[in-house]
């Protein structure tokens, strides 16, 4: 069976903190006229689930409608910025030889699940050359679902059809809601201790793999291949 392997991408693949902050700030100024007075928690959540939190915390009803217009001014802001995106973040050690060596694995599939929105995931990831060996279009997104396992199955739902055939996936993330979003469906989760949660939290979420970073490619390997 051929393995589809699933990244998160931010303090997975790269770190931009502070930036996800930074382009709220411009979309709901220019969405709603408002000032950003709360800003949510982001590691391991859906951009909706993110939206849907700042806009009730701002007293606006988080219509489908508002919801949309919200996503789409992120999408202008970061198509306006994304050229400062080397600057403003690192790709992560390991990152682009981990994905350069499973693209030479006949069996392996690469794509994302990840909060973000696929046009932003775009930039995230071609900001440090990490774009080349991942299939964007069956990746799991931020606006699928608030629930992160959602995203989990969609992407799992869009490889198979592209692929004809059923693929083992494997989940790789940097919070508790990655692993449990592999744990959902049966997939095989790896975390990685690159961002705030511990490698304790990840295995006490229940990874099977724990990693502390992605710089030991052999051991990035195996934990995928040899499971």
């Amino acid at each position: 069976m051929n393995t589809l392997v699933l990244w998160d991408i931010d303090l997975t693949l790269i770190d931009a903190r502070g930036l996800g902050h930074t382009w709220y700030r411009t979309a709901l100024h220019a969405v709603a006229g408002l000032e950003l007075l709360h800003t949510p928690s982001f590691p391991g959540r859906t951009e909706r689930a993110i939206t849907q939190e700042l806009l009730l915390a701002h007293d606006l009803e988080p219509t489908e409608e508002l919801i949309s217009r919200l996503h789409a001014e992120l999408i202008d802001v970061a198509t306006r910025e994304h050229t400062e995106l080397p600057t403003l973040g690192r790709a992560l050690p390991g990152a682009a030889d981990a994905l350069e060596a499973l693209a030479l694995q006949e069996a392996v599939v690469q794509s994302l699940v990840t909060g973000n929105l696929v046009e932003i995931a775009r930039f995230k990831l071609a900001a440090f050359d990490l774009d080349r060996h991942v299939d964007f279009d069956i990746g799991g997104y931020g606006t699928v679902s608030e629930h992160r396992p959602e995203l989990v199955l969609e992407a799992m739902r869009l490889a198979s059809a592209k692929h004809g055939e059923d693929l083992a996936a494997v989940v790789i993330g940097d919070t508790p809601h990655d692993v449990d979003a592999a744990l959902h469906h049966d997939a095989f989760a790896i975390g990685v201790a690159t961002g705030r949660s511990t490698a304790a939290e990840l295995r006490e979420a229940g990874a099977h793999v724990v990693l502390q970073d992605l710089s030991d490619t052999a051991a990035v390997l195996e934990a995928i291949l040899d499971r």
